[in-house]
């Protein structure tokens, strides 16, 4: 299965490091096929006053020197086209934020370079009309057909991180995984899909003790990757606290996720 996981944001080099060295269980199970994840920019904060990151130089050059020292697959995102470039020739997979999803500029962009292209359900978009957001990668790409074996090998993914439901609050709904795993492979988000938008007072609050559940849920259906963001102090992390997974529970989260799987078997 896919598993990504890693720091919400680079807050040091010390941070991403200790949470790196943390995962590479993950990295070394041949069962696994695994992406350390962490953010450069995170352009989208509730508050100006937010924490978003070293920028893209800066953070690109850690998550290289991350690739050098574990070996890791790397995953970050992007938020302008201008990125896609310069960020593609470091990274394995350019992540398209959920508020993105239908950019097409952006999207366009990314499937010019080289890279696995995820993009990340908005949480207010119908899951069937992602299929027009894979389009626009594939036909960049130059291909017309369409299918999830297609983009797999044309490098599409999915994520599923919750929708909308009122005012700072998202809820899952388990239908999306197979309405869209008809045209890309799907990983489930399941730490962002507990977040609750805006309501920390200037910033994102989040129940992270539904992770593991929701993740137990996605694993039944059969989803082909999981992302958990992940920090060695949830409480202290300077983004998306509430709802990161610690190294010990995200451990046995998988574990659980691992016993479902070999169930389905």
């Amino acid at each position: 299965m896919i598993l990504i996981a890693g720091p919400c944001v680079i807050e040091s080099r010390e941070k991403l490091f200790s949470v790196a060295k943390q995962l590479m269980k993950y990295h070394e199970d041949a069962n696994i096929d695994f992406y350390f994840k962490s953010s450069f920019d995170k352009a989208n904060r509730t508050s100006i006053d937010s924490f978003r990151g070293p920028g893209i130089d800066e953070g690109l050059k850690l998550l290289d020197e991350v690739r050098s020292e574990f070996g890791y697959k790397l995953l970050t995102d992007i938020h302008e086209p201008n990125q896609a470039r310069q960020v593609g020739e470091v990274v394995d997979v350019l992540q398209i934020p959920a508020f993105l999803c239908r950019q097409t500029d952006l999207l366009v962009e990314a499937a010019k370079t080289k890279a696995v292209v995820n993009i990340k359900k908005g949480q207010f978009l119908n899951p069937a009309d992602m299929r027009y957001s894979v389009k626009k990668v594939l036909e960049t790409r130059g291909i017309k057909e369409e299918g999830k074996e297609v983009a797999r090998e044309n490098g599409v993914w999915l994520t599923e991180r919750g929708s909308t439901f009122g005012y700072g609050n998202l809820v899952v709904d388990m239908r999306s995984f197979m309405i869209m795993s008809e045209f890309a492979p799907v990983v489930f988000d399941a730490t962002h899909s507990v977040q609750m938008p805006g309501m920390a007072g200037g910033s994102s609050g989040g129940k992270r003790e539904f992770v593991a559940p929701l993740a137990r849920g996605a694993a039944a259906i059969g989803v082909d990757g999981f992302f958990f963001e992940t920090h060695d102090n949830p409480c202290e992390a300077l983004c998306d606290g509430p709802n990161m997974l610690s190294p010990e529970d995200l451990s046995k989260t998988i574990e659980d996720i691992k016993k479902i799987q070999n169930s389905l078997k």
